[in-house]
């Protein structure tokens, strides 16, 4: 679907509440902003999540690589993207303290919401996280509306900072990327049993006679008879599983042997 601008209202504003948008947890989650709502100046990208089980709306790269992450992290319980500041009072009256012109719409002059990139919860909390690129923070208005955020969040007494391209690991999020379209991988006329018992195989070729990743998915793929790229598939679901432990921080050498 093309992206578009689209004018922003009180109409369009009561709308959005309408279709639930900001609400809900988990799966049934409902972003403020959509991919398709607005033109971006990055790779937008819908992405479905395996902590929450439903599709997560990215606007930018590195919005992805950060999700992905988070996704892989067992500390993580939900993530809603696209968060808003719901309080519209509160996000005004942060901006006044701070001198600082609340965003309007240039035609209607009603107020925006403002967002936040992911509202995180875990174990030991919920965290909000707002995504910049390094070269944006050199923005004057920028770090006006960052400003506004960081006093919003705090009189909300949540936890809240600035995440840049330097702290996320676009090599980590790479080879989550390439793990997840494992997701949901079956071989026609295998049952989920014989699946698993293929998968114990390569688990033990991986882990007891010290196949390299490549080796070992060649040669289950010969002994059960399997489509080429089958074996490759299984082992990343075994990664998937966390029944095969390996580094994400670095590239995937699929001629190496797995560390113990």
């Amino acid at each position: 679907m093309a992206k578009h601008h689209r004018a922003w209202n009180r109409d369009t504003y009561e709308n959005y509440i309408r279709e639930g948008r900001g609400c809900g947890i988990g799966a049934d989650y409902k972003p403020w902003i959509r991919v398709q709502d607005f033109a971006s100046r990055g790779v937008v990208s819908r992405v479905k999540g395996r902590t929450t089980g439903r599709v997560h709306h990215l606007l930018s790269n590195n919005e992805l690589a950060y999700f992905y992450i988070l996704d892989w992290s067992d500390s993580v319980t939900d993530i809603r993207e696209q968060y808003p500041l719901f309080d519209l009072d509160c996000a005004i009256k942060s901006a006044a303290q701070a001198g600082i012109r609340y965003p309007t719409d240039n035609i209607s002059g009603y107020p925006y919401i403002m967002t936040c990139d992911f509202m995180i919860t875990t174990h030991a909390g919920i965290n909000a996280r707002t995504i910049k690129m390094t070269t944006e923070l050199e923005n004057v208005r920028t770090l006006e509306k960052l400003e506004i955020e960081r006093r919003y969040w705090a009189a909300q007494d949540v936890d809240w900072r600035i995440v840049t391209e330097r702290e996320i690991s676009r090599q980590k999020a790479k080879n989550i990327e390439w793990l997840y379209t494992a997701l949901g991988f079956a071989i026609a006329g295998l049952s989920e049993y014989e699946l698993e018992h293929v998968r114990c195989v390569l688990l033990n070729q991986l882990t007891q006679e010290k196949h390299s990743i490549i080796n070992a998915a060649k040669s289950v793929e010969r002994e059960f008879l399997l489509p080429a790229g089958s074996g490759l598939q299984l082992f990343k679901q075994l990664v998937l599983e966390r029944k095969l432990v390996i580094d994400l921080s670095y590239p995937l050498n699929l001629s190496e042997v797995v560390a113990a």
